[in-house]
């Protein structure tokens, strides 16, 4: 494995942790981190519950952390780690950012605008291009979404009266 793969992989274990975290509080568990310069300058994970905001996903409050971290709004040199391919709005957050990279766990295949529904990370439309690598331990990532809403569903199931 090279050195690159492997710093890929330890810095998703870091937005596994956020994921966990986020699962923890009864939120979706997604988690990001975002490094620059090798250094990891802001996380966050999944707070729209808790925060009753719909924009609180784990990559957006994390590039917002980064910024403010950074002093700056353009992330240049910063790479974004996230355990489920952006959506749409988050896609767009990191053109307008100005991110180097995404690195993602798990596709999303109703929702991915890096890949899988959408790719806003290459559109010759758009005024910025970014790297995108997916499947960084994509099956933790996809396991813990998976265990999530299991668990949700037999909690909604079990609190049903019965026929």
């Amino acid at each position: 494995m090279e050195a690159a793969e492997k710093n890929d992989e330890a810095y998703m274990r870091l937005a596994l942790a956020e994921a966990e975290a986020a699962a923890g509080e009864g939120e979706v568990p997604i988690g990001a981190v975002v490094v620059c310069d090798g250094r990891v300058v802001a996380r966050a994970h999944n707070r729209r519950e808790t925060d009753a905001d719909p924009s609180a996903h784990a990559e957006f409050s994390a590039m917002v952390a980064a910024a403010r971290e950074l002093g700056r709004w353009r992330l240049t040199g910063c790479t974004v780690y996230v355990t489920l391919e952006p959506c749409l709005m988050c896609a767009g957050l990191m053109v307008n950012a100005r991110v180097d990279r995404c690195v993602y766990g798990a596709s999303d295949p109703k929702g991915g605008a890096v890949g899988t529904l959408f790719d806003v990370s290459c559109d010759p439309r758009l005024n910025h291009e970014f790297a995108v690598t997916p499947g960084v331990l994509a099956d933790e990532s996809a396991e813990l979404l998976r265990s999530f809403f299991r668990a949700r569903r037999a909690r909604r199931y079990s609190t049903r009266e019965p026929a």
